[in-house]
């Protein structure tokens, strides 16, 4: 184990002085979601540094090098660096990057030792935890690690996910001094998939911006985005068959309302998101629903709350999700949920209160419950009302104070050690 950089003695410093080192290997949190490999963890990152600055934490944030002509480092806003880190090929395909870890993780390292100290490794998704394993026991600092997603969850929903994914996803959990699952649902899998310890496993949710994420007008919702007073039925997200768009399309013709409108709002993601959406057009086109179905490009984070407020209905028919960070912001404006029971979302929607949880991957049933809403303005009305109060229980301030204090509890014991 190398001596290179101490961990900082925290016993007499305020926890929110930490230097954190975020790894981020294959998605910079700074670019937009909702195609290629951005999603809910860019918003997690982006959000959680931000929210650790303003409480005086330092964060440098690690990503591999996407593009030849990125800056070697950014400041993002007082206290968040951003650091591109040369790693392979620019253009290397998500799962061509297993090969590139161990050059990503020599770059991070680098720059650590030019930084001179770092209190905590935080690692998130399996690619950066293979980096943050190595760079725990080359640095002697502690590891935090948050998935967002896991193997064998994927596996069971019907993904393919290669093999030495799940081991390398076993290593990092034994080897993590915490491993933050978003949801109870992702903690009960990492005890019962992967024999976490129970110790060792911290349940944060993610946040919400309410400044942006909140009720607001409808009319003037849907007058900004060119809809008129039909139904509005809304999925945000990717377009790959993990979140399951093709099902929300079904659902929608199962609908069969004459003047309602289906908003797509996300872009291809993954090997096969090309022809995932070539498929949806498809379908599309054999359902007869061109008029009534808009695809709409991946939209800048906050602008997703017009498409929300615009909405009756929002849509979440993933297969697998660690939390749903969609759901709960449609619930932050005021818009109700259908959701699939799965992971994270059994959490954060209450059946028949919030919205409706769906056990099944039935078209039928998922347009039964959003006429529940559609055809009772009243109860949606109250559905509404109960899925705003949820959500104020969820905040990036909450999210940021309870990782600041497991960085703070991983810095005051010994490491856990693996070999």
């Amino acid at each position: 184990m190398s001596s290179s950089i101490n961990p900082v003695d925290n016993t007499e410093r305020n926890h929110g002085d930490q230097h954190i080192a975020i790894l981020s290997l294959h998605t910079s949190p700074f670019i937009q979601p909702g195609h290629g490999d951005s999603g809910g963890m860019n918003v997690y990152i982006r959000e959680l540094v931000s929210s650790l600055a303003h409480k005086g934490a330092k964060c440098s944030v690690y990503v591999r090098r996407w593009k030849r002509a990125l800056p070697d480092e950014e400041l993002i806003e007082p206290g968040v660096r951003l650091v591109h880190i040369d790693a392979g090929n620019p253009e290397l395909k998500k799962n061509e990057l297993v090969d590139v870890v161990d050059e990503f993780s020599e770059g991070v390292e680098r720059d650590l030792i030019l930084r001179s100290n770092v209190d905590v490794l935080h690692a998130n998704y399996w690619l950066s935890g293979i980096s943050g394993h190595a760079l725990k026991h080359r640095l002697g600092v502690p590891l935090v690690t948050t998935f967002h997603t896991l193997g064998k969850t994927k596996i069971t929903s019907g993904e393919f996910e290669p093999r030495d994914r799940i081991k390398k996803e076993q290593d990092i959990i034994d080897c993590s001094d915490i491993v933050v699952a978003n949801s109870v649902a992702e903690a009960n899998q990492l005890k019962d998939l992967y024999a976490a310890p129970q110790e060792r496993v911290a349940v944060v949710p993610l946040g919400v911006e309410h400044a942006f994420f909140a009720p607001g007008n409808q009319d003037a919702a849907r007058s900004a985005i060119g809809l008129g007073r039909g139904p509005v039925v809304t999925y945000v997200g990717r377009l790959q068959p993990l979140k399951g768009v093709d099902l929300a399309l079904e659902m929608f013709a199962e609908l069969q309302t004459e003047n309602g409108v289906l908003l797509i709002v996300g872009g291809a993601s993954g090997t096969g998101g090309d022809k995932e959406v070539s498929k949806l057009k498809q379908r599309i086109k054999e359902l007869d629903l061109e008029q009534q179905v808009r695809l709409i490009a991946p939209q800048p984070h906050h602008i997703l709350s017009t498409y929300y407020r615009a909405s009756d209905v929002v849509v979440v028919p993933s297969k697998a999700e660690s939390f749903g960070l969609v759901a709960l912001e449609a619930a932050a404006c005021g818009t109700p949920v259908v959701a699939a029971s799965v992971g994270g979302l059994q959490d954060l929607v209450l059946h028949g209160t919030t919205g409706y949880l769906v056990n099944e991957r039935d078209p039928k049933l998922y347009a039964h419950y959003a006429r529940q809403i559609l055809e009772n303005p009243l109860h949606g009305a109250e559905i509404a009302m109960n899925a705003v109060e949820k959500a104020q229980q969820y905040s990036w301030e909450k999210t940021s104070d309870q990782i600041l204090n497991l960085y703070t509890s991983v810095t005051s014991r010994a490491l856990v050690d693996c070999r």
